[in-house]
């Protein structure tokens, strides 16, 4: 959803042209997250030593996209003569690209928010407050006046209301940032990251979090500055004034090409950026339902494990191209290590370590359930029926929002499985809130490392995907299913009765990056098919089985991107409604590979011939003639290549991908960043 993001330089001189442009890749570098406006505020000069303060900031907010808010910046610069050779040795910069949610998208509504003319307090948002009318009414009671219809705006009026009465009354004291910014969170109800800039703390930042994701990147310029890798308070690497860049962002994405060196801020933390150093402060809730001051925390560093070429497009001129592209690199990163196939006399088995000791609980649960939302409910749906199969316990599916409506029962005795690409999806970590309030075993299969599902479940599997840049997701589905696969493999254990059958999947999963290679080969007949679909308005895509969760991803793909209207149909259902729909002129997809199901795909292939269908077959290669005689002069056939049945849809969704996708660039729409969509899903 929305994208925020901050940098501060100490001790190191740095025009103000270059700040921009450091502020401005922030945002474009959290494009794909979704937006539809942005903003950014810098200082006009450097504090006044004798008033320790600043002059007011300077706030520039755009509707459209980063780069008309470049070209507005850059306008108003022209016309107000603002020096952008300005040299800083220390500023603070804050910037936030929007998604609206409370408002639509207009200047008076993006971020970052202010408290009033002046811009004394300034605040980015990613999230909702869910009490903001509340704040309002008392707000507007108490003279302030509001120009936003967001929820955001409350926050930095409510920082100054503090920090005016804090003045009123403290004699000699003076109130700290870090405090202004406490009583703020303790009247603040729902989900957020903020990151606040006042002049009145000059050089300063503030960030914190509830429920939505932050991490601070931290950049020494010194080689021979402390390699400590902890902090603490007032302690952070050094005291000895060595020069460094401090980042803020919602995702790594923004802060890689600048460091490696990061820290996740967790839920409840405050993080102060004061004189080159950092203080962490962690609040949890007190016993009714305020927030608790603890003592400061210590915390350490991670590496990040990605390159800055994994977020660049390279040769291709989509990211969704590129991830569509890369997916048998990416399988064979999720297998790396976790597949163990020895000589003749040697068993294959699966190795998942981050299970390991959970397993034999996960064997005694009265059922596994799967929560997930959008396409990675899809990839729970289409591993579905081989975890039942090898385990033997019942499996349900739960898309996250309905279980949280439902209050749906969820016991000890259940194992509960959270599949989420970022990891930060807000209504599956709503979800894993109520699971471990249950009781229940909770485990994550997630893209991001560090993220909240991965933080605060009992265990988990990373994907190893690689970064993904598209909203449309691809390469992670498809990552996701070999997981759970694997997930099939481990929890079913070595039985005789399902040896056989275990060994060919582990043999299909080895083969499975090149089948998929093999399939993407048909990047130009998909093409050639688009062309043909480029005027249509609706599509059908029918599909039973282990592809029934194909039909349901394929045609969430073209809703997604080509913004034609598609519907995933159980092919079982087909006589229950949807036939009425078919004729001559609907596009009708039909997913009919050699599984179990495959004589029944058929049947369904024939009765909607006989209704003059628009046939479109997708089969195993060399049964063309099985699905579409040759007489059948309407129907076009699409052959894939066959492997095990549980694998099928890992290679099966690899021609859908590409047809949403070239339908997309043909319409001429945004395939990157689709209409009202955002990548990382952290409102509910």
């Amino acid at each position: 959803m929305c994208g925020i993001f901050a940098y501060l330089n100490y001790n190191v001189n740095r025009e103000r042209s270059y700040i921009l442009q450091v502020l401005f890749n922030g945002l474009r570098r959290l494009e794909y997250r979704g937006y539809d406006s942005a903003g950014i505020s810098i200082d006009h000069s450097s504090s006044d030593p004798k008033t320790s303060s600043l002059p007011p900031s300077l706030v520039f907010r755009q509707e459209g996209n980063i780069e008309s808010l470049v070209k507005s910046v850059y306008q108003e610069v022209a016309e107000t003569d603002l020096n952008l050779k300005q040299c800083f040795s220390h500023h603070a910069g804050i910037a936030h690209t929007r998604w609206a949610t409370h408002g639509e998208p207009a200047p008076r509504n993006s971020h970052p928010h202010s408290s009033d003319p002046g811009n004394e307090f300034l605040v980015v948002h990613n999230g909702v407050i869910t009490n903001y009318e509340a704040l309002k009414g008392t707000l507007v009671r108490h003279g302030f006046t509001f120009q936003s219809e967001t929820d955001t705006e409350v926050i930095p009026k409510l920082a100054k209301y503090v920090f005016d009465k804090a003045k009123e009354g403290e004699g000699d004291q003076t109130i700290t940032f870090s405090q202004v910014v406490h009583e703020v969170m303790r009247h603040l109800e729902g989900a957020y990251a903020l990151i606040f800039k006042s002049r009145h703390y000059p050089n300063e930042l503030i960030a914190c979090k509830r429920g939505s994701p932050l991490l601070l990147g931290v950049k020494e310029l010194n080689e021979n500055a402390s390699n400590g890798s902890a902090f603490h308070d007032d302690n952070f690497l050094s005291k000895s004034g060595h020069p460094k860049e401090l980042f803020l962002s919602s995702d790594a994405n923004a802060v890689v090409e600048h460091t490696k060196k990061v820290l996740v801020i967790e839920d409840g933390e405050v993080v102060h950026l004061k004189d080159g150093h950092v203080s962490i402060l962690k609040f949890d809730k007190g016993k009714h339902g305020g927030l608790s001051k603890v003592a400061s925390v210590q915390r350490a560093l991670s590496i990040l494990e990605m390159e800055v070429e994994q977020i660049n497009k390279g040769n291709f001129e989509h990211y969704m191209q590129k991830e569509i592209h890369e997916q048998p690199e990416s399988l064979t990163t999720t297998m790396r290590g976790r597949l163990l196939r020895g000589g003749s006399c040697k068993a294959k088995t699966v190795l998942l370590g981050g299970l390991k000791d959970h397993l034999q609980t996960i064997r005694r649960s009265r059922r596994i359930v799967f929560i997930g939302c959008g396409t990675s409910y899809n990839a729970a749906l289409a591993a579905r029926p081989i975890l039942e199969e090898l385990s033997g316990i019942p499996v349900t599916m739960e898309i996250a929002s309905d279980l949280l409506d439902r209050q749906g029962p969820i016991y000890r005795e259940d194992t509960a499985v959270f599949v989420s690409q970022s990891g930060e999806t807000a209504d599956t970590l709503s979800a894993l809130e109520y699971a471990l309030e249950n009781g229940a075993l909770c485990v994550g299969i997630t893209n991001t490392v560090g993220s909240a599902i991965a933080r605060n479940t009992h265990c988990g599997v990373h994907i190893n995907a690689g970064a993904e840049i598209g909203v449309a997701s691809t390469k992670a589905y498809t990552s996701q299913i070999v997981v759970m696969a694997m997930l099939a493999l481990a929890i079913g254990g070595d039985t005789i009765s399902n040896q056989a059958r275990r060994e060919a999947i582990i043999d299909g999963l080895f083969d499975l990056p090149n089948k998929v290679r093999e399939v993407l080969k048909l990047d130009q007949v998909m093409k050639d098919l688009a062309k043909q679909l480029i005027a249509e308005q609706s599509l059908l895509v029918f599909g039973r089985g282990y592809n029934y969760a194909s039909a349901l991803e394929g045609a969430l793909k073209v809703k997604e991107v080509a913004l034609m209207h598609s519907e995933g149909i159980l092919a079982g259902e087909m006589k229950h409604g949807p036939l009425a729909l078919v004729d001559e002129n609907l596009p009708t997809f039909v997913i009919a590979t050699r599984d179990a199901c495959f004589s029944k795909q058929q049947s369904v292939i024939q009765q909607l011939h006989a209704r003059k269908g628009r046939l479109i077959v997708m089969c195993s290669k060399g049964d063309a003639a099985s699905v579409c005689p040759a007489e059948w002069e309407s129907c076009r056939v699409i052959e894939v290549p066959q492997l095990e049945d549980c694998l099928q849809p890992v290679v099966n969704i690899v021609p859908l991908q590409l047809l949403a996708y070239h339908l997309t660039v043909l319409r001429g729409f945004n395939v990157d960043q689709p209409r009202n969509l955002a990548k990382s899903v952290t409102t509910q």
